[in-house]
Formats: C-alpha cells, sequence, structure tokens
C-alpha cells in the first residue's frame, strides 16, 4: 500500500516540516505587534492603523500557560475517531514572543502529567485521515530539561503514563 499524502488540516497556519514544524504568524510593519493566526486586514492593535504585516515563522518551544482536558466532542467541521476519545489541549505561552496559542497536547499525555511553565515544543500530528490523505493539525509534547534547543529530548507518551 502507498503511504499516504501529508496535507495540512488547515491551509497557512503552520509549516509542514517533519523535524521542525512551525506555526505561521503575521508582525505588524507599523507597531511589530505579531498575531496568531495570522493577520492580513488590519492590525488587531487599537493605537495601531497599519495594514501591512510580515509572514513569520513563530517560537517552536514555550511554556504551559493553562490546560485542561476536552471530554466533548467538538462540532464540525471537526473530524473525531469513532467514538469520541477525550484529549488534553494546552494554551502556551510562545517562547520569543509570549503570545498564547491553544493546541492539542501529544496523544498520551494527560492533565495530570501537566503543570503550569512546563516547558513544550511543537510537532505534527495526525487530526484524521482518509483513503488518500492523513490530514495533519500542530501539537504541544512536554520536554524534558526544557529550553528551546531543537536537540531537548520529548517525553513521550509511554514514558509519561509510568
Amino acid at each position: 500500500m502507498a503511504a499516504k499524502t501529508q496535507l495540512p488540516a488547515v491551509e497557512g497556519w503552520f509549516t509542514m516540516d517533519p523535524d521542525h514544524p512551525a506555526l505561521l504568524g503575521s508582525q505588524c510593519a507599523g507597531c511589530a505587534a505579531i498575531f496568531f493566526p495570522r493577520e492580513t486586514m488590519f492590525c488587531r492593535n487599537p493605537a495601531c492603523q497599519s495594514r501591512e504585516f510580515d509572514e513569520i515563522e513563530l517560537s517552536r518551544t514555550g511554556t504551559i500557560w493553562s490546560f485542561t482536558d476536552n471530554r466533548y466532542q467538538p462540532p464540525a467541521p471537526y473530524i473525531s475517531p469513532d467514538p469520541f476519545v477525550p484529549y488534553t489541549i494546552a494554551a502556551v505561552e510562545l517562547a520569543a514572543e509570549q503570545i498564547v496559542v491553544l493546541g492539542q497536547v501529544e496523544p498520551g499525555v494527560a492533565v495530570t502529567d501537566l503543570h503550569a511553565g512546563m516547558p513544550v515544543e511543537l510537532i505534527l500530528g495526525t487530526l484524521f485521515e482518509d483513503d488518500e490523505h492523513e490530514y495533519l493539525v500542530w501539537r504541544w509534547r512536554p520536554v524534558v530539561g526544557g529550553g528551546d534547543d531543537a536537540s531537548t529530548s520529548a517525553v513521550h507518551a509511554d514514558e509519561v503514563s509510568q
């Protein structure tokens, strides 16, 4: 069987580099404010009137600001396994930009495994599949030792549950 083509579940929100994925944001040319998801119409800073933005790759690491588990199936267009499987989500403050981005946590990591201030890194994971495609989203994975070093080893789900 041929490998499935990997596609972003949401086009233009993140890069598809499997080793170093990054969220795609925008930076206002007028006031340097940073936004995710990207802004293309007008600056959300009320003190700025700029309509010019540069696309930027955001930090791949951050710290958990808040977290919870999602025990209810989100409405369409979200596609979930049948039956629905609860998952953990985290609000992460990005290292350089100091903005908070919400996302799913790597499968197998429970709420009881997390704490505020815990370092995490961005990874890609499968949201759903069809016969030909695997649709990916970004996820957060706890890191051992912290820091913004891309070589930092990640805590894997099987290690977390022990």
